[in-house]
């Protein structure tokens, strides 16, 4: 869909800094608000500008001026190529002087739901993260049976809708391989692949290792780089403790299946599947595919691998309750039955 300049202009107040809600090196993400004719009402949307558009202050050059249209441009290209799925950000349309529209995602990143401890005092449950997990891998799935590789999951790139649905964003960097264009290698450090050091080395295994860093990070609930810490990357400090066995000091992020034998065991097939993704041999890494289906087997396995005698103590229970409900049936006023 194309969408008038002017009134996209109108909705975000002139490009105003107070609707301004996200801003990188490829771009400004402006707050606007979309008056609907057909049905009279107002839509929230996102719009994204080349920064210099919207830039009153400092002067660029030209070649930077360029290269900015051409990435939105670029990106424009991907998303309005994209089907429609569930997991990936809604492309709505664009504009002339370049500006794309793409649906609001009001609940912020994964990266603040992580990390920022002033708007989350305690991290998401760990069945909730793991389903963003899932949720994120079916996203890079999706895009990689399209050919389009995205080069820079991290979790500032997963945001939340208004039903905090996990979607994965920010297309700035993706690359169609239909065009059978080879780009100087480009990313986020801490999520890009050491091992893409060329144009030639870039393939799908290059989204798994960052997405590899960000399951690190769902699990761990610690960032994919602190310098606070030694080792400060997340995966020279976590694939040696996966090595080891020692998971227990990954996943005390809160709400990690501590405490639980089973939830453990599904953590640890988390963790070894996270440290294929990041593994220097290329090859070894599993498909985006592989790890959906694991992510899959991860939250429905701790259903069915609960030991015998917990099944065998939920049916006492069960059969505690019917024998009760059933005498509850049976019993008439001055009147006792027993089921035996």
């Amino acid at each position: 869909m194309e969408f008038d300049y002017e009134k996209l202009v109108s909705a975000t107040d002139g490009f105003s800094p107070s609707r301004l809600i996200g801003k990188g090196s490829h771009g400004c993400v402006y707050e606007g608000l979309l008056h609907e004719e057909h049905n009279k009402r107002h839509r929230v949307v996102a719009i994204k500008t080349p920064s210099l558009l919207s830039s009153r202050s400092q002067p660029s050059s030209l070649i930077t001026k360029t290269e900015q249209m051409k990435k939105l441009e670029d990106e424009i290209s991907v998303m309005s190529s994209l089907p429609y799925n569930p997991h990936v950000l809604t492309f709505l349309g664009h504009a002339e002087k370049r500006l794309m529209v793409v649906e609001f995602m009001p609940n912020g990143s994964l990266h603040q739901l992580l990390h920022v401890s002033s708007a989350t005092p305690s991290p998401p449950t760990w069945l909730k993260r793991i389903e963003i997990a899932l949720k994120i891998a079916r996203a890079v799935h999706f895009l990689h049976e399209q050919d389009i590789l995205h080069r820079d999951i991290k979790s500032d790139n997963i945001l939340f809708d208004s039903n905090w649905e996990p979607k994965l964003a920010d297309f700035g960097l993706a690359v169609d391989l239909a065009d059978k264009k080879v780009p100087t290698p480009a990313g986020t450090f801490g999520y890009i692949d050491p091992c893409y050091t060329s144009p030639e080395n870039l393939s799908a295994k290059t989204d798994v290792y960052s997405y590899g860093v960000v399951l690190l990070e769902i699990v761990s609930c610690r960032k994919a780089i602190d310098v606070s810490r030694s080792p400060a990357s997340i995966v020279d400090w976590a694939v040696p403790l996966i090595e080891e066995g020692e998971i227990g000091e990954i996943c005390g992020g809160g709400g990690g299946g501590r405490g639980s034998g089973v939830f453990m065991e599904a953590n640890l097939r988390l963790l070894r599947m996270a440290a294929r993704c990041v593994s220097s041999d290329v090859e070894s890494r599993p498909s985006s595919g592989e790890i959906a289906a694991e992510m899959v087997a991860c939250l429905t396995e701790p259903v069915r691998s609960l030991p015998l005698w917990v099944s065998f103590f939920r049916g006492v229970v069960k059969l505690k309750r019917r024998k009760k409900r059933l005498r509850e049936r049976m019993t008439w006023p001055g009147q006792t039955c027993r089921v035996r």
